[in-house]
Order: structure tokens, then sequence, then C-alpha cells
């Protein structure tokens, strides 16, 4: 298919221009709805997208296995000829904003400078806006062929259209999707899911990337308790907890060493085919087993976000996230506590990664540790070879053909791994042509986040022709 047979080159410029700022107004109504979680109270989110959807004339669901923790999903119907449905897969929950060091109130939605504003702008109730707009795009086509959008196909679809935006996926989603995964698994089961974060575009060297996600790392946090002997502050021991709990940090805080995936190995490759010489030498040494001369390229290349995302999707990382210890100034701490968020590559298990802990602590300080599993969540990785890849791919070299789509790996977790129990093969695409100036990761979970106006103009004919041709 060649970009002149686009099925958004079907639809015209004004009615693309009146579902952009359909778009923005979903975005901001979302952002407005302050689903922080803890505690999420993603339940009145979901009711706001529920009145969407049935004023569309379609059928949504909610779904609220536990107070205030509220999903939402409908489906839209294609001929059945095509094979297993696309899920369309977001989440409305999004991770606290103190409004200390923001350019605008991060749940005001403002509007300014070419961008939308505000908690949730990019992970991810940006991408739930971009699902409702295609949803809005094909019940305008049903509607147009004189068809009911609720129980009739949509003209030209031949799988089934799943939508469904979860509760709880900033920590972890086992009260949204993990739920509706165990308890309601028809909601999502599909034959693959288009998820965030991936065919956004990167500026690298003169040359514009989109990295589609086909992989994600795993999760395992760890509650450590370090053991000490209480005393009298007047009189220094070398058993206070909290200088054992700073060794521990110490030992545990040091990156460990390289270990490149087959898929990153592929990112590198296929990066540095696009690249001046130079340039592309130092990206071949990024794969490098020698862990200094991985580090030097990395830092020879990335600076910032880029460069901490880079170093992470190089190694099972540990980071270290909260530390208690001590009652008052003057009495020696008996015990401490320090919590850590381990994030693990494909192919590394949960009793490999407490293996690792252990070995980093040393016999001498691990004897006084210990090492507490909190909750963990398996790597996941769909297949290179599935066709709603190539479609992605081809879709984005289409809509801007100086852009090199390739796959990569996040080193976050997702509710990808939740659906992946179903199997269904899940892809992070929720595509948008950035400013090349834009620090599009320094938005996640940070001050100011914010998405571009006119990269969601990009984004959402792009994510309504990967729906179109892959279900057509």
């Amino acid at each position: 298919m060649t970009a002149s047979a686009l099925p958004s080159s079907a639809v015209s410029p004004e009615a693309w221009a009146r579902a952009h700022d359909e778009l923005i107004e979903d975005l901001r109504a979302l952002i407005r709805i302050p689903t922080v979680n803890p505690p999420g109270d993603e339940i009145r989110a979901a009711r706001h997208v529920e009145t969407l959807l049935a004023d569309l004339g379609l059928r949504p669901e909610v779904v609220e296995p536990f107070p205030d923790r509220g999903s939402v999903a409908c489906r839209l119907r294609g001929d059945g000829t095509g094979g297993a449905p696309l899920l369309l897969l977001s989440h409305l929950d999004v991770v606290p904003a103190p409004a200390d060091g923001w350019t605008h109130d991060p749940f005001a939605a403002d509007v300014a400078g070419g961008y939308v504003w505000g908690r949730g702008a990019v992970d991810m109730k940006g991408m739930v806006a971009m699902e409702l707009g295609v949803i809005r795009r094909l019940v305008a086509e049903a509607r147009a062929a004189g068809r009911d959008p609720a129980s009739d196909p949509i003209p030209g679809l031949r799988r089934d259209v799943l939508f469904a935006s979860t509760a709880d996926e900033e920590a972890g989603g086992f009260e949204g999707a993990g739920w509706i995964a165990d308890h309601r698994p028809q909601l999502l089961r599909a034959d693959a899911a288009l998820n965030e974060a991936g065919g956004v575009s990167m500026d690298f060297a003169g040359r514009r990337f989109y990295p589609i996600q086909v992989a994600e790392k795993g999760f395992a946090v760890y509650r450590l308790t370090v053991r000490g002997v209480c005393g009298h502050g007047s009189m220094p021991r070398e058993e206070n907890a909290a200088v054992r709990a700073a060794a521990v940090i110490t030992r545990l805080s040091a990156p460990g060493r390289p270990r490149l995936t087959p898929v990153m190995e592929r990112f590198f490759r296929a990066a540095a085919e696009h690249l001046p010489a130079e340039t592309a030498e130092l990206v071949r040494r990024i794969a490098d087993p020698d862990p200094a001369t991985s580090t030097a390229a990395v830092d020879a290349l990335c600076t910032g976000a880029y460069r901490r995302a880079t170093a992470a999707l190089l190694r099972d990382s540990i980071s270290v996230g909260v530390v208690n210890a001590g009652v008052k100034y003057n009495v020696i701490p008996g015990r401490a506590e320090v919590q850590i968020d381990c994030r693990v590559l494909p192919g590394t298990t949960e009793e490999q990664m407490r293996a690792e802990l252990v070995a980093r602590l040393g016999p001498e300080l691990a004897e006084h540790v210990g090492i507490e599993l909190v909750i963990f969540g398996a790597p996941v990785e769909a297949p290179l070879d599935h066709p709603l890849y190539a479609v992605m791919a081809a879709t984005l070299r289409d809509h801007d053909p100086e852009g090199v789509p390739l796959p990569i790996m996040a080193p976050f977790a997702t509710d990808a791994k939740h659906v992946e129990r179903l199997g269904v093969a899940t892809y992070g695409f929720s595509p948008l042509r950035n400013d090349p100036e834009e620090s599009w990761l320094e938005r996640f979970h940070g001050i100011d986040e914010r998405v571009g106006l006119e990269a969601l103009r990009f984004g959402l004919p792009v994510l309504y022709d990967v729906v179109r041709r892959y279900c057509g």
C-alpha cells in the first residue's frame, strides 16, 4: 500500500481538523480528572470515558472490582473474516504531581506554547485521547454507511477493535488490567495490542528515528531489613543499622555489567546503518561486551534522560527508592529499611535477581540483611515477525518518508505483562512526531509534563491508519 492509498487520505482535511480539536478537548478533560495513584480514583475518568463512548452510540462497560478503581472497555465490530481482534490498550491513572517547579498547574490542562500541559499528557492520557479519536472516526464512518456502530460491522473492518483503558498501571496494574485478565479476559483477549510509549520520534545525528516498543523490562521490588544493635549516640558503634544501610546502598547502586539482549542488539545495528560513519562506530561500541568500552560510547553519544535510558537497557538495574532508619538523634538505630526497585532484562528471573543482590552485598554484609520480595513483574517480549509490527513500520514510513522505524525495548514496565498472559502480542505504539528539541523522556513522571499539539496532529491519522490497515 502506497502513501497515497493511506486510509486517512480518504478523510477530508476539515474532518481531520475537527478530530484534532476533539482529541485536544478529550485530553484536557482527562488531565483535569486527577487520577493520582495512590489512591487512584480512576472511576471518575472511567465514567467520563464511558459517557463519551455512550454518546457515540456505543455500549461501553465500566469494571470496578475494587472501590473507586474503575476501568472502561468497549468493542467495535468487524465482519469477522480477518481473525482475532486488535486491542487498543491504555491506562487512566497517573503518578503524583507536586506543584513545586511546574510552569503550569499539573491538573489545569493549560494549552500554551504549542503544548498541552499536565500530569498524564504523555503518560498516558494523550494515548487515551488518540484512541478515542480513532474510535470517533470509525463510528462516523459506520453512521455514514447507515450502520449502528454498537452492533453492526464497521465498514471495511475484518477484525473487531477492542478498547480498554484501565486502572492501577502505575502501581503494577493488579487492580486494573491484571484483574480483568484473570476475571474478564474477553475484554482484553486479542490477536495483538497497541499500548504506550513507542512510535515517538527521536532526532539523533541528523536522522529521525521512530523506536517501536517490542519488549519491556520486568521489575522486582524488594524490602531490605538491615539489622544492627541499638545504643547511646554518645558512643558510636560499627553495628549502627543506618551505617550498614549506607553500605548496602553504596554496593547496590553501582552499575552492573552490561548484557545485550537480541532486541537491543538489533536496535543498535539498525540505527548504525542510518548514521554517519563516526557516529555509527560509537553506536556499535555500545554493544561491546567490555563494560568500559560500552560505557564510554554511551557517555560520548548521549546526555540526560537518553543516557540514563540507554544505560538501563543494557543491564539489570537497581534504584534505591525509600530509606528509613532511627527514632531519635541520640539513639543508634538497631534497624533500618531500604526499598529498592530492580528492573530486569528478558532472561533474568526473580531468583537470579535476588542472587545478584546477595552477591553485591557480600557475605559479611548480607548476613545482616533480610531480603523480602514485595512485587515481581516478568519482562515481556513480542515477536518482531508479527504482521502488526510490519504495519506499524510501513505506516510510519508512509507518513514520514525520512523517518526510520526500528524495534526497541522499554526500560520500564506496562500493562503488557498482564495481556501477554492471554497470548496477546503487545507493542508500544503511541505515535508522535516531536519537535527535535523536545526532551520527551524527561516528561515521564517529571515536572512540566506536556505533549505537543502538532505531535498529536501527526499521531492521530497514523494510529488510525495502523488500525484500518491491520483490521482491514
